[in-house]
């Protein structure tokens, strides 16, 4: 392979970025759509709030078992799968009248096919075809979902605005048909497919026997001893209840109850994601260079001062405090990502990095759920969401004075699982 030509690892990763970019534009969209469904069918932010926690719990479910899945039949059959399972659920949701419809379509159909098109994905993508800037690749991956609240949330406001919901809709499946017409076309398996190694490997290190990853739950039964692994979760846990959980889901609420429109609502969400793809990217680099765990306690402890304040900004609602929100909770966004799937590779081993990962992702979601729930339940019982994001901002301190309190544990402890034998997959597999 000359040194000239583009290794197929950087269409590889431009192309999931694309897919990942489509379905975080899937993925935000009910935070759009909460607001004209409370106005035509009646429903409350709790009842409207179920359907997104069950989309956000699947969401991360399905994690690690579609890791697992990708090993077994492959990337690309799992990722078309999801795809075509997105576009017939968001396009069906049009015809939906009763709220156990959009727990159906947005809830299950949307949460399964996410769940599958989501940072595992990405993790996979990175440490599969990547042997050097895995990291920085693995930040930019991460960075597609701030990017598809930059492209869709603006857009899907002001189609929100002109035409209504249901051509909200239409436009979210066409965007995940086109998603799966570019990986039919484009996304490949594994660097050997096509004869090459990853990129930046050599090729000697490439020809030795790859260990066998540990399928989900056998994953599961061995790291869930290792107090590092619930360090990585329960952070991880936290960082998805302040970001998919209360802030995608519910700012745009959040603002309507203080007068601001959702369209101004909606770009404040697609100028975090601005800023994400730098925060993200950054936090990247800063992993191939620096302790995981110091940049983790610096993350999140940014992001709780930024959750205790926004209840201030909003009661202000001025554009200038409002942006200077945006841009500090979007430089955080998921910056958490690329250091937390360093430390889990470190500590795991890179042949478990996508499965482990899948079930810290999958603590991420049901953070993210129980954060998505409980939010709607706030503001119906409360009137606000005040409370709710002071909670947030305290949970998200403690995340990351964690970090400063397990050095030992994350030095020391999980790498008997990565140097765990593995078990031989069955012979049928």
């Amino acid at each position: 392979m000359s040194g000239k030509r583009l290794h197929y690892a950087w269409i590889m990763a431009t192309v999931t970025f694309l897919v990942l970019l489509v379905t975080a534009g899937i993925r935000a969209t009910p935070g759009i759509l909460m607001v004209p469904l409370e106005s035509e069918f009646g429903w409350t932010s709790a009842s409207i709030s179920i359907s997104i926690a069950i989309n956000l719990m699947l969401f991360g479910l399905i994690g690690p078992f579609a890791a697992s899945l990708m090993d077994r039949h492959g990337v690309r059959f799992i990722v078309l799968a999801a795809l075509a399972l997105l576009a017939a659920s968001v396009a069906l949701s049009t015809l939906m009248r009763t709220q156990w419809q959009m727990l159906l379509l947005w809830g299950i159909g949307v949460g399964s096919g996410t769940g599958v098109t989501a940072i595992v994905l990405a993790a996979v993508i990175a440490n599969r075809w990547f042997e050097r800037h895995r990291g920085l690749v693995l930040g930019v991956l991460t960075a597609a979902n701030a990017t598809g609240q930059l492209l869709f949330l603006p857009l899907l406001a002001r189609v929100l605005e002109l035409s209504g919901w249901r051509s909200v809709a239409w436009l979210v499946a066409a965007s995940a048909a086109c998603a799966f017409v570019l990986a039919f076309a484009f996304m490949r398996n594994r660097p050997s497919d096509l004869g090459l190694t990853r990129y930046g490997e050599a090729a000697a290190a490439a020809s030795s026997a790859a260990p066998v990853a540990l399928m989900p739950l056998q994953a599961l039964a061995l790291v869930r001893r290792s107090p590092a692994f619930w360090v990585l979760a329960g952070s991880f846990f936290i960082c998805g209840a302040s970001t998919n959980g209360l802030i995608g889901t519910h700012l745009i609420p959040a603002c309507h109850d203080f007068g601001i429109p959702e369209v101004r609502a909606a770009g404040l969400l697609a100028m975090m994601g601005l800023f994400d793809i730098v925060g993200t990217t950054i936090s990247g680099w800063l992993s191939d260079r620096f302790s995981s765990r110091y940049l983790l306690f610096i993350y999140y402890a940014l992001r709780g001062l930024s959750l205790l304040c926004l209840p201030y900004t909003l009661v202000q609602g001025g554009n200038s405090e409002l942006r200077w929100f945006a841009v500090l909770y979007g430089l955080d966004w998921v910056a958490t990502v690329p250091p937390t799937v360093r430390l889990t590779a470190d500590l795991f081993g890179r042949h478990n990095a996508g499965v482990v990962f899948g079930w810290i992702a999958a603590a991420h979601q049901l953070g993210a759920a129980v954060a998505a729930l409980g939010s709607g339940a706030i503001r119906t019982d409360f009137g606000d969401y005040r409370p709710a994001f002071w909670i947030a901002g305290t949970i998200c301190f403690l995340a990351g004075l964690s970090f400063l309190l397990t050095r030992r544990l994350l030095d020391q402890h999980g790498t008997d699982v990565a140097s765990r034998p593995m078990a031989p997959l069955p012979s049928g597999a």
